[in-house]
């Protein structure tokens, strides 16, 4: 399959999508979506998880048989709009740049918040989640703002695109979801699960209640034993995530 970039109206999206699908024959496109990001919003002590467009005013989709699939597109009532404007722009992605964009979403296409710890001063020690898979790419992070600016090839020009995180101080507090511009299924609230003496007498695969720090009152698993540290993994904010922390801020489950 191959890779396109439609561009289109801000806020007309989905409707495209929405069109896309309706009008085209199965057979002719692999898949049509608008991407998505999460960024986590801190008010009054509470989290708010906004789901955004991740470039807004861009469509993607792939497909076999570009030319075929063009003819049909004709057909579609907001393409041939801009085609008469002037404005259409059908732009081919290259493997590296559709690959890069894909492996950062899950199956709903959308970019989940990355787990971000620091030192204190504003220096990452540790990330899990989709900005694990491109550190080089990370040209800032917005701590205030909970978010890292990541710049990204689109069709053969850069783009700087929003990747939310979370950090420490956010990991307590109540998390609900805020304003969604993604037509999927969103709960209404994240799920907050129920989650370091040395560790000797742990092992990887162990079930253990965090009991102090940041992550306390979450369930874990461990996934690797340290002389003094674990690493966990842990559901938090609608997906597991891996953190290391101290042995003896867990406590082994039967």
């Amino acid at each position: 399959m191959l890779w396109y970039a439609i561009q289109t109206y801000t806020g007309k999206e989905e409707r495209l999508v929405e069109m896309i699908r309706c009008i085209v024959p199965e057979g002719y496109i692999g898949e049509c979506f608008v991407p998505y990001f999460e960024q986590l919003h801190c008010w009054h002590q509470q989290n708010q998880v906004r789901v955004l467009r991740l470039f807004p005013g861009y469509v993607f989709l792939s497909t076999d048989d570009i030319g075929s699939l063009f003819q049909w597109l004709k057909m579609v009532p907001a393409m041939s709009k801009v085609m008469t404007a002037g404005a259409f722009e059908f732009s081919p992605m290259d493997d590296g740049e559709a690959q890069f964009l894909l492996q950062m979403m899950d199956a709903d296409r959308i970019v989940r918040l990355t787990y971000v710890a620091t030192d204190g001063r504003n220096h990452v020690s540790y990330l899990s989640g989709p900005l694990e898979r491109c550190q080089d790419h990370i040209l800032n992070y917005q701590f205030r703002r909970r978010f890292a600016q990541v710049r990204m090839q689109i069709a053969g020009q850069e783009k700087t695109a929003r990747v939310g995180i979370v950090l420490n101080d956010d990991v307590r507090r109540e998390t609900a979801y805020g304003k969604v511009e993604a037509p999927v299924h969103t709960p209404e609230k994240y799920e907050m699960p129920v989650q370091k003496k040395s560790s000797a007498g742990l092992a990887p695969g162990d079930k253990v209640a965090v009991i102090e720090g940041a992550f306390e009152g979450n369930v874990a698993v461990i996934s690797q034993v340290k002389s003094s540290d674990v690493r966990i993994s842990t559901h938090m904010f609608g997906r597991d995530i891996f953190v290391e922390v101290p042995a003896v801020s867990v406590r082994k489950l039967a």
